[in-house]
């Protein structure tokens, strides 16, 4: 996959230098050591639901229709409908189960998007296929498995309350996870594969025929990946993943989508306002559907009154959703080439 220098420019400035300039602004006080409200903590989850958060993948449907996909609403819908549906009965059944599958799986979505990303700004270092895998693993790995190192009872209680939800007798089956051993070896791991992705790179880059857009590229991972350790490092872990969530995953499907949209030309142009109002309309209606099914599920698994339980019904509320999104977004990197040498 290739974009124009206009495009690449202009993404940077949409996804990158936002993102990292927000969410180091709001490390800051983390740092510093200085505290924030409960209810403050778990802000960005509620801004989630209007800005990019939930939005995100409610233009699937158009994303396929402008890739080409034959037949997008049906294919779409029955995503949705049988991997949506699979999900929730998997968290019916088996809600431990389901809690460590919507881990792993958000670790391979969140992955995949920050490889695309990488792709499309320019990221000529990652030539081979290894690469990109190990660019997944990595990145994805970043939001799931920093914070259960550095904050492992906050961690421990979101999982709590989540799988409380359907089986209280099942909320600590997760437990060994939280060990020291286990975090250990979990952070351990991803150190060893954020150097050797990192280092692989470099080597790559340095021997690119165009070396320096390969060395922009490879300074945009590196730099991204070291931010992204230190921010999960500092910030707790439901205000860093919920401010992951809305201004640096979901602004990159967005954008994402919104070169699909036209070639990138909006950005080019400098028209970004009005591409990303444009996504807005597009995803308004699936975006008010996914707040209906939110209320199901309340039915079906009602919260209590605290906020660990609330994120927790919210948070299978994206469970249900992710599946048949990272299905959708699975097929869009084999229609862009993601995965072409």
């Amino acid at each position: 996959m290739s974009y124009p220098t206009p495009v690449r420019r202009a993404l940077v400035r949409l996804a990158v230098v936002p993102a990292v300039a927000a969410l180091g602004f709001a490390a800051v006080p983390f740092a510093l050591g200085v505290d924030v409200p409960p209810i403050a903590r778990y802000l960005p989850f509620a801004v989630s639901f209007v800005a990019f958060g939930l939005p995100h993948g409610a233009a699937d449907h158009l994303a396929v229709a402008r890739l080409g996909g034959e037949r997008p609403l049906v294919a779409v819908g029955a995503a949705y409908l049988l991997a949506g549906g699979a999900t929730l009965a998997g968290w019916l059944v088996a809600p431990a189960a389901a809690f460590a599958g919507f881990i792993l799986l958000t670790w391979y979505h969140w992955g995949q998007g920050d490889c695309y990303f990488l792709l499309a700004v320019g990221g000529d270092h990652l030539r081979t296929r290894t690469q990109r895998a190990l660019a997944i693993a990595v990145r994805g790995g970043l939001p799931m498995v920093v914070p259960l190192v550095a904050f492992p009872g906050v961690y421990r209680e979101i999982t709590r309350a989540t799988v409380a939800l359907f089986d209280p007798s099942a909320a600590d089956a997760l437990g060994a996870a939280f060990r020291p051993e286990a975090r250990l070896i979990a952070g351990g791991a991803l150190g060893a594969l954020s150097i050797g992705s990192i280092a692989l790179g470099y080597a790559r880059a340095r021997t690119g025929e165009d070396a320096s857009q390969s060395r922009r590229g490879w300074r945009i991972d590196a730099v991204e990946t070291g931010f992204l350790w230190a921010f999960f490092l500092v910030v707790p872990p439901v205000v860093a993943v919920g401010l992951y969530f809305c201004l640096w995953h979901s602004i990159r499907h967005v954008a994402r989508l919104v070169v699909v949209a036209d070639a990138g030309t909006a950005l080019a142009d400098g028209r970004i306002g009005a591409a990303l109002a444009g996504f807005g309309r597009d995803a308004l209606p699936n975006s008010v559907g996914a707040v209906v099914v939110l209320v199901g599920l309340g039915a079906v698994a009602p919260p209590d009154a605290s906020l660990p339980s609330l994120l927790g019904l919210y948070l299978v509320l994206l469970a249900v959703l992710t599946l048949p999104h990272t299905l959708v977004v699975t097929w869009m990197d084999a229609r862009e080439g993601v995965w072409s040498r």
